[in-house]
């Protein structure tokens, strides 16, 4: 994508950068059998993997790197998305995990207002934030077995390496539930337009890269129950982390994607960049529940441990008393804050922070801006950041 103006690659992307035009022919590409000769089938686009045939492929070093290969070019360049029938080959282990996961559900619900969605509203679903943690904490065994599938590790290392860290939110979506808006995932999926225009081309092509989401079925998702709507080839476009949000852009999402039904068992995968929602359920029966994977690359980490909370503690009253002397301007101000505070809310304990009113949580560069603009005292400060660090933990 070349700036119209000076004719090199755009660096900063807008609502101008947007062309539904240009997305509707981008989209528009086929999915060929021959670039995918492991597939057992095409289907909307995707290809779709025997879970039986994957295992034995992946007990063959050499064999399991070109399949992983053809997994990471799905990821990248081609459709975005895979599918992998009977990925769990145990139904009795899948229904041993959601019996588990139904017991959080039922503990966490009672007396609760209700957990948020981030794409849906609040009650139409319930989902168990940090379900991978809280299932190892109530039945290890259970968990063991359930982490000890090797599909998991192969695609995943497929498009991140080694080193990544596997998260779990479990997701119930009740009869009558309603659709999820089109939307990519984390981290830019989760950012406003104003925010995303802070960060250059480069930026947006990195967050495609930094995670994975899966998903694996634990009932049946006929399509009447509202399987995952996908958007085949969305996530190689650029700008589409803006694009997403704009009103034309969704509605064209809502012609063109497709679902894949699914059994219990099955395991779906796809690039965080690829436009999607959960569909409608419009059965009268079916509680559809699947339990949600988003897998993290290693490198999305610093080469060093800052105690930010005890800088910006210790920084505050000077930093507070140069602004009031005019010896630094609010901007100069803001660049300290920008040093010393952690910018970025997450990681985060949804079940503490939830999403209800928003994407996300404050920053503490946002609880520290705020004290600037009201003139906290130290003490008040301090109060608050350290509910906000009392909130950094996962139980």
């Amino acid at each position: 994508m070349l700036d119209q103006q000076t004719g090199q690659p755009a660096v900063w992307l807008d609502d101008r950068a947007c062309d539904l035009e240009a997305f509707k022919r981008h989209v528009a590409q086929e999915t060929l059998a021959a670039d995918y000769p492991h597939a057992s089938e095409i289907a909307n686009k995707i290809p779709l993997y025997d879970g039986d045939a994957m295992r034995r492929a992946m007990a063959d070093p050499a064999q399991a790197r070109l399949v992983m290969a053809e997994w990471n070019r799905a990821f990248l360049s081609g459709p975005g998305i895979i599918a992998i029938r009977k990925g769990y080959d145990d139904p009795a282990l899948v229904d041993a995990v959601t019996e588990q996961l139904n017991a959080i559900i039922r503990e966490e619900e009672v007396g609760s207002t209700g957990k948020g969605d981030h794409f849906a509203a609040a009650g139409a679903n319930s989902r168990v934030w940090n379900a991978h943690e809280k299932l190892c904490m109530q039945a290890p065994e259970v968990y063991v077995r359930y982490n000890a599938n090797e599909l998991t590790r192969r695609v995943s290392e497929s498009w991140l390496g080694s080193g990544y860290q596997i998260t779990f939110q479990a997701n119930v979506v009740r009869p009558g539930g309603k659709a999820q808006v089109a939307h990519r995932d984390y981290h830019m999926g989760f950012q406003d337009v104003e925010t995303l225009k802070g960060y250059p081309a480069s930026q947006h092509a990195l967050s495609a890269a930094l995670t994975l989401q899966g998903a694996v079925a634990h009932s049946d998702m006929p399509l009447a129950s509202g399987p995952t709507k996908l958007l085949p080839y969305s996530q190689s476009y650029l700008p589409g982390y803006i694009a997403v949000l704009l009103p034309q852009f969704r509605a064209f999402f809502e012609e063109a994607c497709v679902q894949l039904p699914l059994a219990k068992g099955d395991m779906l995968f796809f690039n965080p960049a690829t436009f999607h929602a959960a569909g409608d359920n419009t059965t009268a029966d079916i509680q559809r529940f699947a339990n949600l994977m988003q897998i993290g690359s290693a490198y999305g980490r610093s080469i060093e441990i800052v105690d930010r909370s005890r800088i910006t503690l210790a920084a505050y009253e000077d930093l507070k008393a140069l602004l009031a002397a005019g010896r630094l301007s609010a901007r100069e101000g803001d660049n300290v804050v920008a040093a010393t505070a952690e910018g970025y809310p997450f990681p985060a304990n949804l079940d503490i922070d939830s999403p209800l009113s928003g994407m996300a949580p404050p920053s503490q560069q946002d609880v520290l801006r705020q004290a600037l603009a009201e003139g906290w005292d130290l003490a008040r400060l301090t109060q608050a950041i350290a509910e906000q660090d009392g909130r950094k933990r996962s139980h």
